[in-house]
């Protein structure tokens, strides 16, 4: 795959807005976030102190791919049922704030707006954990006349899409006689229709589309040809190979968890597209996410594998955060970046790291800060590093950049440049982030960032510190670590420097 990621990251430096329309089940989620700290004295179940000022509305099914799509850079255009209610309303106004055009989303009044609501307890008040979901929807098929009209309100934008993103939770928007009318007449235009299909027995409604995009589970249910605990790749070669041929596709992508996509083309042999290994905080939004970035891919001529290859990136990011996060185009390009170049993958500038620590604090994880030279590293920065890590849930390490050291160790350092600290840094499981800085302190990172715990070695005092009256009027919380002496650079240099005498 080497070839394919350096030809993917060469068609992407010519990447540009495209125009997509998104149809089927739209979705309001609420997130009811809350402390959940005993449990109920007349009934074994924890009880969940909610914080109404914590509430939050997000884009759920077809909205959240129509964000994801946002976020990649297109230009949405959202078609679907929304009821005649207050989440209705919500919905919608959720769409146009992010940019997308709602003006598809008509009212039904006989059902309501699909609403998911979940309520999340805050474990030790940082830990946000889903208990329990509620869902207000109809699965009833559309009304005939609804069904119409939804069909021609969507019909003369089709000459003005790339892309169309069929996405069905089966709620009754994506009927048989809907899916087959629209398929066709995006055909008859050569507009691509890719589907990412509901959990159904039957997947007939889908013929004639571009692409198909479900996991393994809903391709054994969809062909029935379910062998228990078999995930061989020939099993799953085979899962492909029927739905292609029984639904006309040009494409079927078949996700497979941390496996990556097993693809297979019409006229090709099926193969996996491997992705890299993740830590999995939250599965929910990667199916939408891979349903986006393909339609994305798709909509740059990318071919089927360099399409399935930015759609693993994509969702391997989204499983990183909790809930369903819209994953921006240059974090996506700056990962595959990074999987070509392995030292990117924990470097940000300023600017991106403020992004991705506002993402961090509104899953309610506690952001670490630490900075130093990291001259010579040796076992006792790794000790250091690790326990900083220990103090919460992200570290963030700054290094200072050559200048900086020469001029607080004196001429002949650093011995190593900032390039190679920073490689040897990023192998290091416990540190999250990198960022350099060429100030002689860290006082404007600080104020921007303003984490959490503040860490330093246990050579400093407090009141020693560059940054004390900084910490002192953020109020941030510092936290100094057990002095380990003997294990500075500087002794470590001397000890080299006199070994070599000898």
């Amino acid at each position: 795959m080497t070839s394919t990621l350096t030809n993917l990251l060469s068609k992407l430096r010519d990447y540009q807005p495209f125009s997509v329309m998104v149809v089927g089940d739209f979705m309001l989620d609420e997130m009811v976030y809350g402390a959940a700290e005993r449990l109920s004295p007349d009934a074994p179940v924890p009880v969940l102190r909610v914080d109404q000022k914590r509430t939050r509305h997000q884009a759920g099914g077809a909205a959240n791919v129509a964000l994801c799509l946002m976020a990649l850079l297109g230009k949405v255009k959202c078609f679907g049922i929304k009821g005649h209610d207050e989440a209705g309303q919500n919905l919608q106004a959720l769409l146009r704030s992010a940019g997308c055009d709602a003006d598809g989303l008509i009212t039904d009044p006989g059902r309501p707006t699909t609403v998911k609501r979940s309520l999340i307890g805050l474990a030790q008040h940082r830990h946000p954990q889903k208990m329990f979901r509620l869902d207000q929807e109809s699965t009833d098929p559309l009304d005939n006349e609804i069904q119409q009209q939804l069909l021609q309100l969507i019909l003369p934008h089709l000459d003005s899409v790339q892309v169309v993103c069929l996405e069905d939770y089966n709620k009754g928007v994506c009927s048989e006689s809907f899916c087959r009318e629209l398929i066709s007449h995006c055909r008859a235009k050569g507009v691509q229709v890719l589907v990412d299909p509901a959990s159904i027995d039957d997947y007939s409604k889908y013929t004639g589309a571009t692409a198909i995009t479900p996991n393994r589970t809903e391709a054994e249910r969809a062909t029935k040809w379910d062998t228990p605990l078999d995930s061989s790749q020939v099993h799953q070669a085979g899962l492909a190979i029927q739905l292609l041929e029984r639904l006309d596709l040009d494409a079927v992508v078949l996700t497979l968890d941390k496996q990556g996509a097993l693809l297979h083309e019409r006229g090709g042999d099926p193969i996996i597209v491997p992705t890299i290994a993740r830590s999995v905080y939250d599965v929910t939004g990667a199916g939408d996410v891979v349903l986006a970035a393909l339609a994305a891919g798709r909509a740059h001529q990318l071919t089927w594998v360099e399409s399935v290859v930015l759609a693993n990136a994509a969702a391997g990011l989204e499983v990183e955060v909790f809930g369903a996060q819209p994953i921006p185009f240059n974090q996506v390009h700056r990962e595959l970046q990074a999987q070509a170049e392995p030292k990117a993958r924990k470097m940000r500038t300023l600017t991106e790291l403020l992004l991705e620590v506002e993402d961090h604090r509104e899953a309610g994880r506690t952001v670490v800060f630490t900075n130093g030279c990291f001259d010579v590293i040796h076992a006792g920065h790794i000790a250091y590093l690790r326990e900083s890590r220990q103090q919460g849930d992200v570290l963030i390490v700054a290094v200072n950049s050559d200048e900086q050291v020469r001029e607080q160790k004196g001429d002949g350092r650093p011995i190593y440049g900032i390039d190679d600290r920073m490689d040897i840094l990023a192998e290091l499981q416990c540190v999250d982030y990198l960022i350099e800085f060429a100030q002689p302190t860290v006082h404007d990172l600080l104020r921007a960032i303003q984490p959490e715990v503040y860490v330093k070695g246990g050579d400093y005092e407090p009141g020693a510190i560059n940054e004390w009256d900084l910490i002192q009027e953020l109020g941030l919380e510092l936290r100094i670590l057990a002095h380990r002496p003997g294990l500075g650079s500087t002794d470590v240099i001397k000890r080299i420097a006199r070994a070599a005498d000898v």
